[in-house]
């Protein structure tokens, strides 16, 4: 009798168990609860995450966040799950994850130790260097040659602080400039309101593809950093980051990562059907074969 007793307190103990660990929290409860995911996505943001016709979001990143939609809703068991896309700009992309605004931020956003701080990161999606783009008869070669110009870069990205942090080191004296996306940053280049424009490489080589002249702009110099793309995710919510790395990790151990890699990288794209002609690095395919969400 002791050890029937003994027996059905076990399994009432396992089967207890199992319910408070299937116990929904945080980003995922929220889903559950209201039927909706909202995914934070950018306007600018080629070939990543970007705006075309005025309604409809495209990009690598968006195709990534597509299919932790997927995972989401099969994990949930949700017959419908409805998908809100949220814009946001490297200003306010943090504060609207933090508010509970937006659950997955699919954009360009860099996986950084003091970003970390105030938000989480699924393991990184992406690889890019901080460099220049300019006026290709400018004859600006180096962050040396920018000495009494004017600089921009876009406001809330890591760009920024690379360039204060070289202006130091080198002693040179720049005006620095911001716009409030990277269409606009770009466009002070353009229009010769700035000398040169400092971003991740990838997101210059798109804007210059889809420049009236492309032949126009090079991007040249130094790289300021490289750094590591994440889609960004509430802080301390264990469970939906779970879901989001063993879903990611999973994507980019299959042949799928390939497509979508070169859907946007080495494939005309919209809305000009302009190839980038970008294959993937030896270490994006090292970033893919052993998945981390480490920053830098």
């Amino acid at each position: 009798m002791h050890k029937l007793i003994t027996l059905a307190a076990a399994l009432t103990t396992a089967f207890a168990a199992q319910a408070h660990a299937e116990e929904l929290t945080g980003t995922l409860k929220k889903i559950k609860d209201s039927g909706t995911i909202v995914v934070g996505v950018r306007d600018a943001s080629q070939p990543f995450s970007y705006l075309i016709g005025n309604k409809q979001y495209v990009g690598y990143s968006v195709d990534l966040c597509n299919k932790l939609v997927d995972a989401v809703q099969k994990s949930l068991k949700l017959k419908t799950l409805e998908v809100v896309y949220q814009p946001v700009t490297s200003s306010t992309r943090i504060p609207l994850m933090q508010n509970g605004t937006i659950d997955l931020e699919c954009g360009s956003t860099t996986n950084s130790m003091e970003r970390q701080k105030q938000v989480a990161f699924g393991v990184n999606m992406f690889l890019v260097n901080v460099r220049t783009a300019v006026r290709a008869d400018s004859g600006i070669k180096s962050i040396a040659d920018l000495n009494g110009k004017a600089v921009v870069t876009t406001t809330g990205t890591t760009s920024d602080r690379y360039i204060k942090q070289h202006e130091s080191g080198q002693k040179i004296d720049v005006k620095n400039l911001y716009g409030k996306d990277h269409d606009e940053s770009f466009l002070m280049l353009e229009t010769g309101r700035a000398a040169a424009f400092v971003m991740d490489d990838t997101l210059l080589f798109g804007k210059i593809a889809n420049a009236r002249n492309p032949k126009d702009f090079a991007v040249v110099g130094e790289v300021l950093s490289s750094e590591p793309y994440g889609i960004m995710l509430r802080k301390d919510d264990p469970q939906f980051k779970k879901l989001v790395d063993e879903s990611l990790t999973k994507l980019y151990k299959s042949d799928e990562i390939q497509k979508i890699y070169s859907k946007w990288f080495t494939s005309p794209i919209p809305p000009k059907n302009i190839n980038l002609n970008m294959p993937m690095s030896d270490k994006l395919k090292q970033q893919f074969a052993n998945p981390t969400d480490k920053g830098v």
